[in-house]
């Protein structure tokens, strides 16, 4: 048996952000195939991006606790929504959806904080910085399809700015 680097707090509390995380990557898909349905080839790509990074983002977390000698327990996936009334509908979800995971974030934060967990403070700034780049990017997306309204030539080209995102 390995020793346990971590409290139970902790281990509780990122092994449900994995599985945020997880919901967030669905979520993205999900509205990736609502984008391709639309023939939004470009939203539809920069969701598929989105997906994956937070996948990526899950799997950083898993990592840390294999590293840590801590059990990953992964749990069900909430089925996201499968439509959407319009793209600035969508955003709105994404824009309050990454505000939200930067609470839980922040909230992992104040745990690693009061448990005197250091080295998971320090793994988890990468997240709080990264939660300011996600919110920044998501509301400039909402404020580009604000300023657009109904016009489908601004969507057209918005459509083509976000489909030249690489994906990983």
């Amino acid at each position: 048996m390995y020793n346990k680097m971590l409290s139970k707090i902790i281990t509780d509390a990122l092994n449900k952000q994995i599985n945020a995380e997880l919901y967030s990557s669905y979520l993205y898909l999900a509205m990736s195939s609502n984008l391709e349905t639309q023939n939004l080839k470009g939203f539809a790509k920069w969701m598929i991006a989105q997906s994956n990074e937070e996948r990526e983002h899950a799997m950083k977390t898993y990592n840390y606790l294999i590293t840590q000698n801590e059990v990953v327990e992964l749990d069900n996936i909430s089925k996201p929504p499968k439509s959407w009334e319009n793209t600035k509908n969508m955003f709105e979800e994404v824009y309050k959806h990454e505000q939200a995971v930067t609470r839980m974030i922040h909230s992992l934060m104040e745990t690693a904080i009061s448990e005197k967990d250091h080295a998971t403070q320090s793994m988890l700034k990468w997240f709080v910085d990264e939660q300011v780049e996600e919110e920044a990017t998501s509301n400039e997306i909402l404020q580009k399809i604000n300023s657009i309204k109904n016009d489908p030539v601004g969507l057209l080209l918005l459509d083509k700015e976000l489909g030249e995102r690489s994906s990983k």
